[in-house]
């Protein structure tokens, strides 16, 4: 049976000759201490559970401070690793901006040095054509003239005989004679 305050100020002991019925007082005061130490065990038990859980507690709040703080240097440095990622990028971009100019400029430049080449060669060409073209024509001058000397000098009337139909025109082809 469980004892409550208001029981134990309301209640009344059967007096005696003497006073108080002391089986009845010494009773009563034996459930009053099984149910004090009921609750003093009890009261016990709920400050050791209280200074478990408080402990508990004060260590997941420690654990909380812990993993707050990982997660903040986390995002830093996921924030850090971000950051050079990208400063490497624009690194590497501007370095490629830089090689590509470096390329296109020695492009343009052996670009130059081939279309002079080339047109050095066209002059050289041009010069040499026209070069053999008067040498040929000299040679060829030459030759009328020496063919001219020996038909007038050996031959008078060799020219006279000769038959344009008798020529044979792969001799005389492109030759001019006039």
């Amino acid at each position: 049976m469980r004892i409550t305050p208001i029981e134990i100020q309301q209640q009344q002991f059967k007096t005696r000759l003497l006073g108080y019925d002391t089986a009845a007082v010494d009773q009563f005061l034996e459930m009053v201490a099984e149910q004090l130490e009921r609750v003093y065990l009890q009261n016990n038990e709920l400050k050791e559970s209280l200074a478990r859980t408080t402990e508990n507690l004060e260590f997941l709040r420690e654990r909380e401070k812990t993993l707050q703080q990982t997660l903040i240097t986390a995002q830093q440095v996921v924030d850090d690793m971000r950051s050079n990622a990208q400063k490497e990028v624009d690194i590497i971009i501007a370095e490629a901006h830089v090689q590509a100019e470096h390329i296109t400029k020695a492009a343009n430049q052996e670009r130059a040095e081939v279309l002079t080449q080339i047109h050095d060669l066209k002059r050289q060409k041009v010069t040499f054509e026209l070069g053999l073209r008067a040498l040929l024509e000299n040679h060829i001058n030459l030759l009328d003239m020496d063919m001219m000397q020996v038909l007038e000098s050996e031959q008078p009337q060799l020219l006279e005989d000769i038959d344009n139909d008798e020529i044979d025109s792969e001799v005389f082809k492109g030759l001019d004679l006039e």
